[in-house]
């Protein structure tokens, strides 16, 4: 420590939280804090871990307003330079990862946007609200009728919030039933790499160092099924958007592929992250589930509130396009930038009280969904499926209590759990 200026206090070194392995403990809000306080923009060593090779470091940035401008400003922060991800792309790799509309800047950012969101209207979003409540209703139902018939426990992870995202994304991207595990594999591969337990066994190179998820190699088997799919929605068009992209003349092939990767996961992990955190936040804080049931609180300001209190995405990365300065600190031309959405879904500076959960909260300017020219165009899906959700779990389950500690996802970019088992009441 150190000591600060006029005598005062120590200032509390700088802590870490970049490791991987500190966010299946949960989410490191002491040290956020640590950060916020004393330094908002701290830079972050970036050591070897869990087998893949160390990095330059980067910036952190956790106070709120910080990590508004840093969404807002693709001039000065780019997804373009870098990509989005902590850890570096190898060379060859990026010019691949580029093509997707995620790490890309404005203007080819905008033309790309602009055909996606001709496919992704709230009209066609609204038009699943019956499937999607339906299917919520039968997985809740069979989860709790299972739990009755056994041990009075389910795990609403691999039992319903696993299905329930899947099948719900791949009604609105148009894939066939008999194929819908595939996404879910897909998923997996690329959002659970960091974690031993998700990480696939083919996931490293012959010298036994990992392969990135993202590189063409790890990518092959999902865009060849991007274009076969496409190709057929081609000469058997439906209402989804698969078919949308598959007949966009000014659509190449590579740019089609792309935003099947983006879809798949982002619009399967999104919900998959967040639905389980939710209800876990529920389940800690019983008294607002009762407002939840019996109407006190909103289902609209419930979602909100509940997406601050557990944002599916812990942090994004950005590449300083020139020398700039942030929260008085500079920051030169290609440093890594990341800003922890969790963090500032905490800051004390935005949000009153931010440790406790208030479903009635208002106004709740968080960043779950982005902000700034990358805010996510699925968001109307994503509100949409967890309202549906959270009602019908309020219809089925009268108390929400855990069996068991949350198992959480070894990762730094989704806050994901991989099990969240509850009891059934009898």
């Amino acid at each position: 420590m150190r000591e600060a200026r006029g005598g005062g206090p120590p200032t509390p070194p700088v802590p870490d939280v970049f490791d991987p392995r500190l966010y299946a403990d949960g989410v490191p809000h002491d040290r956020y804090r640590v950060l916020r306080d004393h330094h908002p923009v701290a830079w972050q060593e970036e050591p070897g871990v869990l087998g893949w090779p160390a990095g330059p470091g980067f910036w952190a940035v956790t106070r709120h307003a910080d990590v508004v401008r840093v969404l807002k400003d693709p001039a000065a922060f780019s997804s373009h330079l870098g990509a989005t991800q902590i850890r570096d792309p190898a060379p060859d790799d990026l010019p691949f990862i580029r093509r997707m509309m995620l790490n890309q800047d404005p203007p080819a950012h905008n033309r790309l946007r602009g055909r996606v969101s001709r496919a992704f209207t709230p009209k066609r979003v609204a038009r699943f609200e019956a499937r999607v409540r339906e299917r919520a209703r039968a997985l809740i139902a069979g989860a709790v009728e299972g739990a009755r018939a056994g041990d009075g426990t389910f795990d609403v992870v691999t039992e319903v919030t696993d299905d329930y995202a899947l099948l719900n994304l791949a009604d609105l991207l148009g894939v066939e039933p008999g194929d819908r595990g595939l996404l879910l594999h897909w998923t997996r591969r690329v959002i659970g790499y960091q974690d031993p337990d998700e990480a696939a066994p083919t996931a490293h190179g012959p010298d036994g160092t990992p392969v990135d998820p993202r590189s063409p190699a790890m990518l092959r088997d999902m865009f060849d099924y991007a274009r076969t799919l496409a190709a057929y929605k081609r000469g058997h068009p439906a209402d989804d958007i698969l078919t949308t992209l598959a007949t966009d003349a000014e659509l190449g092939a590579p740019e089609l592929e792309m935003f099947f990767f983006l879809l798949t996961v982002a619009g399967n992990d999104t919900v998959r992250a967040a639905a389980p955190g939710g209800l876990l936040a529920l389940a800690e804080n019983p008294g607002e589930y009762e407002r939840l049931r019996d109407g006190t609180a909103g289902l609209g300001t419930a979602v909100d509130e509940l997406l601050r209190a557990h944002p599916p995405i812990l942090s994004f990365r950005r590449t300083a396009a020139r020398d700039t300065e942030l929260a008085g600190t500079p920051v030169a031309a290609g440093d890594k930038v990341v800003v922890f959405h969790a963090s500032a879904h905490h800051d004390e500076r935005v949000f009153t009280d931010p440790h406790r959960l208030d479903l009635a909260r208002s106004p709740n300017p968080h960043v779950a969904f982005g902000e700034g020219p990358h805010v996510c165009l699925g968001a109307h899906f994503a509100r949409l499926q967890l309202r549906v959700f959270y009602e019908e779990l309020t219809r089925a389950l009268p108390v929400l209590r855990l069996a068991a500690p949350p198992r959480r996802l070894v990762s730094h970019f989704i806050n994901g759990l991989k099990s969240l088992r509850l009891e059934v009441p009898a």
